[in-house]
């Protein structure tokens, strides 16, 4: 890259979001990680810095619930202020607050579930993701490129959705829409938005027995932050491939 590129990458204070946090600082990025807690995101963002990753002395923390519309509004107004760019989004932060008893997932059926409990799954999953977008795109308009990630899942996917779940499934859904619909607004510009399923990664949401490592799953968001100019925009992709929606 000619000109280091900033990357944002929410929820990185470990699992999933810190390995793509440490993928986006080996290709030379300067990594930008939010989190909610202070002392956990401040001690992630050390830890790259430490980490002899070329772009990870540049490691900085930000601290922000981005489920809340005012701290979105101050990591805009940060990033504008002391950077004046924003060239990688990185919208990995998400909540699976149903029942995770897959086993016997009753607990989580759409004739249970409270609406407030699926209300409070969106607000993270979809909305959270919308306002980082309308706010960080002027920046990536601005300066002619932007690189926009939404890590979306399999039990989103219309193509093979069964039952059971509906807060995380249907927000995984407007989350793949939200894509769409941007990637149509974003046409003809060098703003790509793509939505990446990473897999089962073994991380504090995905359990002990999930089939991948974070850092596996995080190579293919790694992969769609940073598409050359004539790469995809709008799609849905695992390991680089484009999968159903």
């Amino acid at each position: 890259m000619l000109t280091q590129k900033l990357a944002i990458v929410t929820g990185a204070a470990r699992g999933l979001g810190y390995a793509v946090a440490q993928q986006l600082a080996a290709a030379g990025c300067k990594v930008l990680l939010v989190g909610r807690d202070a002392a956990a995101i401040e001690a992630a963002a050390r830890r790259l810095r430490e980490s002899g990753a070329a772009g990870g002395a540049d490691a900085v923390a930000h601290v922000a619930d981005i489920a809340d519309a005012g701290n979105v509004a101050a990591l805009a107004a940060r990033l504008r202020r002391e950077f004046g760019r924003a060239d990688i989004l990185v919208n990995n932060a998400g909540v699976f607050l149903e029942p995770r008893d897959f086993s016997n997932p009753q607990g989580a059926s759409v004739f249970e579930v409270a609406p407030e409990l699926v209300a409070a799954t969106w607000n993270t999953n979809a909305l959270a993701p919308l306002r980082l977008i309308q706010a960080i795109v002027p920046l990536m308009r601005e300066n002619g490129w932007g690189r926009i990630v939404n890590v979306s899942s399999s039990m989103g996917q219309l193509a093979e959705m069964g039952g059971f779940w509906p807060g995380y499934r249907m927000s995984k859904t407007a989350l793949n829409a939200l894509t769409h619909l941007a990637a149509s607004e974003l046409k003809g510009s060098n703003v790509k938005i793509n939505s990446v399923c990473p897999g089962w990664c073994s991380t504090e949401m995905g359990g002990p027995e999930a089939t991948r490592t974070p850092e596996q799953g995080a190579a293919s968001i790694a992969w769609a932050a940073l598409l050359p100019d004539d790469g995809p925009s709008g799609g849905f992709f695992r390991d680089g491939q484009p999968i159903d929606w």
